[in-house]
């Protein structure tokens, strides 16, 4: 209870097991609302991120045409501009095109914004894989868009993988850009939903507060232990040149 976690020190255990904060957090905190907004949220967005960044990694390094490394150049510079700095831009764009009531905000600036650092990546491992793939697919008539289905995905699945885990954690934790483009308590997301247990003078309900980020741990870890094998296969999969 709250009285329990000011009375007692930090490590100490309740006095009695109940599921009270994790109710309360249910109710009052809308943690479910929360969650389904949060995964219809990232889903999508991861989607967006890993299929656009494998196409553009696969046409900048085993597509040859004028411009690809300039392009490359641009692409990075990407990577170095600070997310801050066009929210309020691209807030007043989504609301001069009337999506600023809906989840599309989010969606569309969290896949702008992993492209860059995704097309690097995929990138690097495709420079690892060896170029005779392809050019052996090509000389038996096979065309670039079957052979980046047929060749270059399958090749990639453990790398996709792990850039899709990367971006699931950074979108579905992400704070700053959910809290600037949620504009009702319906489409708030958990991270902006943790936010309801504390109220207008600066009160905090501790026990519901630690019951919600718990739920909203026990999913991200569960996926990780299952499937931290196939996130180090991936990050090992770009490191050696084929």
């Amino acid at each position: 209870t709250q009285t329990e976690f000011f009375a007692n020190p930090t490590w100490a255990l309740p006095e009695q097991f109940n599921l009270d904060n994790y109710v309360y957090a249910f109710t009052r905190g809308d943690v479910a609302l929360n969650y389904r907004n949060s995964l219809l949220v990232t889903l999508p967005s991861v989607a967006l991120i890993v299929f656009l960044g494998v196409a553009a990694g696969y046409a900048l390094e085993i597509m040859i045409w004028k411009g690809r490394r300039t392009t490359l150049l641009l692409v990075m510079a990407g990577i170095m501009v600070p997310g801050q700095m066009i929210l309020v831009p691209l807030f007043t764009v989504y609301f001069r095109i009337g999506i600023t009531d809906t989840l599309w905000p989010m969606i569309l600036t969290y896949t702008a914004m992993g492209i860059p650092l995704t097309t690097f990546l995929m990138a690097a491992y495709f420079r690892s894989l060896p170029r005779e793939i392809f050019e052996a697919a090509t000389m038996d008539g096979c065309s670039p868009l079957r052979s980046f289905f047929v060749i270059a995905m399958p090749l990639m699945k453990n790398a996709m993988l792990t850039i899709a885990l990367v971006q699931f954690f950074s979108v579905f934790n992400d704070l700053l850009i959910a809290l600037t483009f949620t504009t009702r308590p319906e489409l708030a997301t958990i991270q902006v939903g943790l936010l309801s247990l504390s109220d207008e003078f600066g009160s905090t309900a501790y026990g519901p507060l630690f019951a919600a980020i718990s739920i909203n741990i026990i999913v991200l870890l569960i996926v990780f232990i299952f499937l931290n094998k196939k996130i180090m296969a991936g990050l090992a999969a770009g490191s050696v040149k084929g």
